[in-house]
């Protein structure tokens, strides 16, 4: 009597408002967003940011340029090869100075080397966030190797504080090269296995495939950028339109998609991945061992720290050391630039002002993963509340370089 009294009023329902986050575990960080729902269906999503806010770009503006690097670790912290070199890239375009041809390969092997580990990191989480947990042991056993080679090249695992404005931090080791090439050279066999545990798999397709839609008018509306707008059928990469570090020497692909569904963003970082490794496989093909990291004329010397060994051993390179850190490099009073670079998440950007000191009057970063959160609103529509975690996860956004 009761199912049939229910029937005949029929179903009556209301949209209800709820949150997701900022502890949800699924965010990747403290995303907040307010999803609201019409049974299980998303009629609307707002996302809140601002709870990891760190004031970085105003404590940039009081610190030297050289004291910044360290807080663009801190930023998109998957990826601080790409922060550290494309802040010291835009202070060199600032300054107006030319660094060395071997400094510029082994920055292109960096920038990749990051560009990997990066997405191998998303690759894992984007997969166990939706019920795929052997993936996970598979990815981050591959991106181990790689942290090996930045513990190698840098000291450090993590935060690496690697760039250097004119070059880099120190040279690499002996023989350095050799092991990148042959890490790099057995990943397309980790890779394989992944896709073979993914890409026809009927759950992970269904999950991901015609979920999180996103146009490639309302992309380029959103100003988005990297693999999220490329899944929507845009071939742009500012490593082809506007090259830097010599990229247009490099022979390489820009993987583009047709749907702009979480599906196409998973094969667009799958491919990126290994057009990446061919570019390392390029660069290393390149690099002189015996040639100088930095630029050996006086004017120069100006603007770099010496060599850390040096330092320790005589006092003409440590006052060199304190001229640089207190004095240089000036900046050109009020002259203003922007420069990006093509980070694993996107249009990562800087814009500088001058001071006519080695502080910045004014220091901005684009950070790719702010803009990006922004077509969450179009891409949830109309989704089931499930969908979210893996729409989310598609974006991989680092609420990092979100709040800065």
């Amino acid at each position: 009597m009761k199912d049939k009294e229910v029937k005949n009023l029929g179903l009556r329902t209301e949209k209800m408002t709820i949150n997701m986050g900022p502890q949800h575990p699924a965010t990747h960080g403290v995303l907040r967003l307010v999803l609201t729902l019409d049974g299980e269906v998303v009629v609307g999503a707002v996302p809140y940011v601002g709870y990891l806010h760190r004031g970085i770009e105003k404590i940039a503006e009081n610190k030297t340029l050289h004291q910044v690097i360290p807080y663009t670790d801190r930023m998109d912290y998957l990826s601080p090869m790409s922060n550290n070199i494309g802040l010291c890239l835009a202070v060199e375009k600032l300054i107006g100075f030319e660094t060395t041809e071997k400094c510029r390969v082994m920055r292109v092997v960096a920038c990749e080397l990051a560009r990997i580990s990066s997405h191998l990191l998303w690759l894992a989480t984007d997969a166990l966030d939706i019920g795929a947990g052997t993936v996970y042991f598979y990815a981050f056993t591959e991106r181990e190797k790689y942290y090996d080679l930045f513990e190698e090249m840098t000291g450090v695992r993590f935060t690496v504080s690697y760039g250097r404005i004119g070059g880099l931090a120190r040279d690499w080791k002996k023989d350095f090269e050799k092991k990148v090439y042959d890490v790099v050279l057995n990943t397309p066999k980790c890779l394989d296995e992944i896709e073979r545990l993914l890409t026809r798999n009927r759950i992970f397709v269904e999950r991901n495939r015609d979920v999180g839609v996103i146009s490639r008018e309302d992309a380029i509306a959103l100003s988005l950028s990297g693999p999220n707008l490329r899944a929507s059928g845009v071939e742009w990469d500012i490593r082809k339109a506007y090259p830097y570090l010599g990229y247009e020497r490099y022979k390489f692909e820009i993987p583009v998609g047709e749907h702009g569904d979480c599906y196409d963003r998973y094969l667009i970082r799958m491919e990126e991945m290994r057009q990446s490794i061919e570019i390392i496989k390029q660069a290393l093909k390149e690099y002189d061992p015996k040639a100088p990291l930095w630029p050996e004329d006086n004017d120069s010397q100006k603007v770099f720290y010496p060599p850390k060994e040096k330092v320790l051993t005589s006092m003409e390179e440590l006052i060199h050391q304190f001229m640089v850190a207190t004095k240089g490099p000036k900046t050109p009073k009020y002259k203003e630039i922007y420069f990006c670079i093509e980070a694993p998440k996107g249009e990562l950007g800087f814009y500088i002002v001058g001071s006519g000191t080695n502080v910045a009057h004014r220091l901005h970063f684009r950070s790719p993963s702010f803009v990006n959160l922004q077509s969450l609103p179009i891409m949830l529509q109309g989704d089931m509340v499930a969908d979210v975690v893996a729409t989310v996860a598609s974006l991989d956004p680092v609420l990092g370089e979100v709040d800065r």
